[in-house]
C-alpha cells in the first residue's frame, strides 16, 4: 500500500514507481481522464473533478480531501494492490512479459464504476479513441448531472427511460441501442453488476453478454476495468497483434490471477512500438 498525506495542495501519495500516470490514464482501459499540456490529468468519477499530478516522489490528487480519498480515490486508484508483486507473480509466469513490465512499470488498473465500464466499452466497438472520447462526452453532456463544472456519468435509470433515437445527439451509431438496452438491464436488475463482482467469471461473462451487442471483448473488458476482476484477459485487435508478434506463447490461463494486469502490459507495449514507428 502507497503511503499518503493530506496538505494544502490535497492527497499526496508517495509513489516513486508504483503509479505512473500517463502509462495508467493511455493504456486503453479509461476515455474520460484528460492531459493538459502540463501533463497533469483531470477527470470526473463518482460525480467529482480531481487533478493529477507528479511532483518528484509524490502523486498529489488535487481536489480530494481524507473524506473523499477513503470513501472513493483510494479504491478507484487501486491503493492497496500490490502492483510490484503482481508483476512478479506475472513475470515468474511468463518469463517473456518482464521487458514491458519493466519499460511500463506504474500502469494501475483503475476500479471504474461497472455501469460506465459497461457503456465505454460498447462504444469502443469499431471505434477509435478521438471518437469514443466524444461519444462519452456527449453522452454525460447530455443526459449526466452537473459536477465540478462538467457532468458526471449518467445513471442506467436515466438511459433506461430513453429510446435509441433519443440518443442521435450522440452520433454513436449502432451503438445507440445497445447502450439502451444495456440500461434497461441493469436497471431493472436483470443484469446486477454489483453481483457480478463475486459471481464465478463464467456466469459473469456470460450475463454481461445477455446485453444486444455485447460480444466477449466487451465483456471482458468491463469485467477487467468495471468490476476488478484481474484475470479477465480482452482480445482485440492490438492484442492480438501482441500475441503473434511480441508475446508469443503468452496464455491467459497461466497467467492466473495477473492475467488483467498482464493484458494492460501487453496492449500498452505493442500499441506504444508501432505507433512509435
Amino acid at each position: 500500500m502507497m503511503e499518503y498525506q493530506i496538505t494544502h495542495r490535497g492527497v499526496e501519495l508517495y509513489a516513486p514507481e508504483e503509479f505512473d500516470l500517463y502509462h495508467t490514464f493511455e493504456c486503453g482501459q479509461c476515455f474520460r481522464w484528460q492531459e493538459a499540456d502540463d501533463h497533469t490529468y483531470s477527470g470526473i468519477a463518482f460525480g467529482q473533478r480531481i487533478r493529477l499530478y507528479r511532483d518528484g516522489d509524490m502523486v498529489v490528487m488535487e481536489g480530494a480531501d481524507e473524506e473523499s480519498f477513503s470513501g472513493r480515490w483510494r479504491n478507484y486508484f487501486d491503493i492497496d494492490t500490490d502492483y510490484e508483486q503482481l508483476r512478479q507473480e506475472m513475470v515468474a509466469a511468463c518469463p517473456v512479459l518482464r521487458q514491458a513490465a519493466r519499460k511500463l512499470n506504474g500502469i494501475r488498473i483503475l476500479q471504474q464504476e461497472p455501469w460506465e465500464a459497461l457503456c465505454s466499452f460498447i462504444i469502443s466497438q469499431n471505434n477509435h479513441i478521438p471518437r469514443i472520447r466524444g461519444i462519452i462526452e456527449r453522452l454525460c453532456a447530455c443526459f449526466g448531472e452537473e459536477a465540478d463544472g462538467g457532468y458526471s456519468f449518467p445513471s442506467a435509470e436515466r438511459l433506461a427511460m430513453c429510446e435509441a433515437e433519443d440518443l442521435a445527439p450522440l452520433r454513436a451509431g449502432f451503438r445507440a441501442r445497445y447502450l439502451v438496452d444495456a440500461a434497461r438491464k441493469c436497471a431493472s436488475g436483470q443484469v446486477d453488476l454489483e453481483k457480478l463482482k463475486t459471481a464465478p467469471l463464467d456466469e459473469c461473462r456470460r450475463e454481461l453478454m445477455s446485453v444486444v451487442g455485447v460480444g466477449i471483448k466487451v465483456a471482458e473488458c468491463t469485467m477487467l476495468y468495471g468490476l476488478h476482476r484481474m484475470e479477465a484477459f480482452p482480445v482485440d485487435v492490438w492484442m492480438k497483434r501482441a500475441l503473434a508478434e511480441d508475446f508469443a506463447g503468452v496464455s491467459p490461463e497461466a497467467l492466473g490471477h495477473t492475467a488483467g494486469i498482464a493484458q494492460q502490459y501487453m496492449f500498452h507495449y505493442t500499441r506504444s512500438r508501432h505507433m512509435k514507428s
